[in-house]
């Protein structure tokens, strides 16, 4: 039982410390305006109208880093100070965000794969906390090792699903340099999120 605790602290720690440093970067950028001075909701419109994707709706929406892009709906929902904002990191997330957009225009295999594992994984990550507690308290050692191999699967899920980030991070890199949005001066501080967002 010791072994599988000491396993689930290290899978545990890995996602802990990625969110660490993507909110330590964020909170750098986020102080570093664009020279453009768009808000991370124009950014967005600019993209999705130069790649022709006029139906997806912006949405600004509650919570910190919270911004995603929605395939069910075609919506880009953006945290309100993304929305707002007009700073490199702000820009970096809405860009990014539809980079998403673009791949669910485009078909991208990988996006559809990872769109239909979400609920699975979504289900998988939150009964494994409630697997986990209830075999240590009740003494269930094959329930609290069930619950590692959930929480496993959801890590795995994310792992799975890096082609998709930086897929997504890649088109939106080269659309704020192609659309003017960032200067050439700015893209180093662009991509940096951009590596520490993944």
């Amino acid at each position: 039982m010791i072994q599988y605790l000491i396993y689930l602290g290290i899978l545990m720690l890995i996602p802990m410390w990625a969110q660490m440093r993507v909110r330590s970067t964020y909170a750098r950028y986020s102080e570093v305006s664009n020279s453009t001075g768009m808000t991370g909701a124009q950014t967005a419109r600019r993209i999705l109208d130069d790649n022709g994707l006029y139906d997806v709706t912006i949405r600004e929406v509650a919570g910190s880093l919270t911004d995603h892009y929605d395939p069910r709906d075609k919506s880009i929902n953006l945290s309100t100070d993304i929305y707002h904002g007009a700073s490199i990191a702000g820009t970096a997330v809405a860009a990014h965000e539809v980079g998403h957009a673009i791949q669910d225009a485009k078909d991208y295999t990988f996006m559809r794969v990872r769109s239909a594992l979400v609920p699975v994984a979504n289900l998988g990550s939150n009964l494994s906390y409630i697997l986990i507690l209830a075999g240590v308290f009740l003494g269930m050692f094959q329930l609290a090792a069930l619950g590692v191999v959930f929480f496993a699967a959801a890590v795995l899920f994310q792992i799975v699903t890096l082609p998709v980030e930086f897929d997504a991070s890649g088109r939106a890199l080269k659309q704020i340099v192609s659309l003017g949005i960032v200067q050439e001066n700015e893209r180093p501080q662009a991509k940096k999120y951009y590596l520490l967002q993944q």
